[in-house]
């Protein structure tokens, strides 16, 4: 009976997330045990239509190895003609009181962040997304050069109004 339970709602979840109409684009890249310093996570986008506005996610997987409430990122985009726009990115993955944010059921949680809102594409060609930690600890100067506990790095368009 508990097993018929778990595929009914497995069922019913996989059959909601397939009927995303806002969705554009929603990719993964495993991270191996530990997210190297200088590893650096690229996403090459589809051709999107340069009249249609779209928001932009990264979606961060981890599991309880990972130690910190936070998540520094260096993300840079890429167009077609050359230019590159880079930011530094922090998002919260943790409450104060150590209870992780994001959704799942188990040890693994998964994070929606917010990267660009209400963003055109209007060169065309293809446009990339590099994606990389920049983790420190508290008064240190060099970075944290494993960072464990982050099991997946995704990143996902999705239309800004429904085409």
């Amino acid at each position: 009976m508990i097993k018929l339970k778990f595929f009914i709602i497995v069922f019913i979840t996989t059959g909601l997330v397939s009927c995303d109409d806002t969705q554009v684009f929603d990719e993964y890249q495993a991270v191996s045990d530990a997210w190297e310093i200088n590893e650096k996570i690229n996403f090459t986008l589809p051709e999107l239509d340069s009249l249609q506005t779209y928001n932009l996610f990264i979606n961060i997987r981890n599991n309880n190895s990972y130690r910190y409430r936070n998540l520094f990122l260096i993300s840079e985009m890429k167009f077609p003609n050359g230019k590159v726009v880079s930011d530094t990115l922090e998002y919260q993955m943790a409450m104060p009181s150590g209870e992780w944010l994001g959704t799942g059921f188990s040890d693994l949680k998964e994070n929606k962040l917010w990267y660009k809102e209400n963003i055109t594409f209007t060169e065309k060609g293809a446009y990339s997304i590099t994606l990389q930690h920049a983790m420190r600890k508290n008064g240190e100067v060099n970075g944290i050069y494993a960072l464990e506990g982050i099991t997946d790095v995704g990143f996902r368009i999705e239309y800004a109004q429904n085409p």
